[in-house]
């Protein structure tokens, strides 16, 4: 059971950081398209940069351990946000599952600011045990 437990924190890692990773990534190649996007919602085209550096680096950071606590709870905080801004399901109804995604998503990065990163992460590189 311990090794299926330290397992779990790296593959929760992965899958939770993937979304972001490509994400950030899709953003790059469509860049007018997002940017236009985001105006559209309300959002200033400028922050797209921004955006970009917090899903990449914010997704790279969560899949490594790097600083887990603290990127998890500014990608929690992302999470909501984005859910708010871009998934507005009380104007359109098909936009409820993205929504609850994102929120589900702001709920996993709380478990990993709360018990942190987990086995075979940078954090806690010093720490393995299986």
């Amino acid at each position: 059971m311990d090794n299926l437990q330290a397992l779990s924190a790296p593959i929760g890692r992965l899958l939770l950081s993937m979304i972001f990773i490509f994400s950030g990534f899709t953003k790059i190649t469509g860049y007018a398209a997002t940017q236009g996007y985001m105006e559209a919602m309300g959002v200033p085209g400028m922050l797209l940069p921004l955006v970009i550096a917090v899903e990449l680096l914010g997704g790279i950071a969560i899949l490594l351990g790097f600083k887990a606590r603290l990127v998890a709870i500014l990608m929690a905080g992302f999470s909501v946000v984005s859910a708010l801004l871009f998934h507005q399901f009380w104007i359109d109804e098909s936009q409820m599952n993205p929504f609850m995604k994102n929120i589900a998503m702001a709920g996993g990065f709380l478990m990993i600011f709360a018990h942190g990163a987990g086995a075979y992460s940078i954090d806690n590189s010093n720490h393995r045990r299986i």
